[in-house]
């Protein structure tokens, strides 16, 4: 059995999963404004509007001058604006709505079995966080979908200032504890950013994956989670 005594967490896709597509988000806000706008161009016309933001204020733009509220209402707008929505105040106004919508459990359903394991998990005793590439609205949400009270902290990466992989974030989390990484092991669904990430700082590892997701990665059998009630089986075993 694996000496543990501190669990970390993604949270999006591996506890909270948006209850509909962005794109269908954003299309509904717009028709609430009598708008005509596409789904499936809006999805398009997110990602790059994210991916360009990102690049251009990594981390919700956190030493560089923007709140995170600012950056992902300039998100949004941008997002209106490339599926050709130009009516700026309307679009100043959605962006804003959608800000806040995404705070709430309205956008955000608790995954099959999560809360089962947390509290399974909380009652082996185990320092239980968050380690999340996520902004400060996470605190509200988890608080929305009843999970918080499962956690001992909640660590961001706007809070942090890095987002993962950095090992920074998870030598914050490991240093919040106070354990070593060799007591700890972190959960989530991405190979680089959660599984990679926390073995690079010594911790170990579980990659929640769908079967035959994925199976070119290294990653052990006895690492990979099918679902997330295979997780204390896998530690009892390991």
């Amino acid at each position: 059995m694996l000496r543990l005594r501190l669990l970390t967490w993604d949270v999006k896709d591996t506890l909270l999963r948006l209850r509909q597509p962005v794109g269908q988000s954003y299309a509904a806000e717009a028709r609430a404004h009598g708008l005509q706008a596409q789904p499936e161009a809006l999805a398009q016309a997110f990602w790059e509007a994210y991916e360009a933001q990102s690049r251009l204020f990594p981390n919700y733009g956190r030493g560089r001058g923007l709140s995170s509220q600012q950056w992902w209402v300039d998100v949004v707008k941008q997002t209106f604006r490339l599926s050709g929505v130009h009516e700026e105040g309307v679009v100043t106004l959605m962006a804003e709505n959608l800000y806040h919508d995404f705070c709430s459990a309205r956008n955000w359903e608790v995954l099959p079995g999560a809360s089962e394991t947390l509290s399974r998990c909380c009652q082996h005793g185990f320092c239980m966080g968050v380690v999340s590439n996520f902004d400060n609205r996470l605190e509200n949400i988890l608080t929305q979908c009843s999970l918080r009270h499962h956690f001992d902290f909640i660590l961001t990466s706007e809070d942090a200032g890095f987002a993962k992989p950095d090992r920074r974030i998870f030598e914050k989390a490991l240093h919040l504890a106070g354990v070593a990484p060799e007591q700890a092991a972190h959960v989530g669904d991405d190979y680089t950013r959660d599984y990679r990430a926390a073995r690079a700082v010594g911790m170990h590892g579980f990659l929640l994956q769908a079967a035959g997701q994925g199976e070119e990665l290294e990653v052990p059998p006895e690492h990979i989670l099918p679902t997330l009630s295979h997780l204390l089986a896998l530690i009892e075993k390991g």
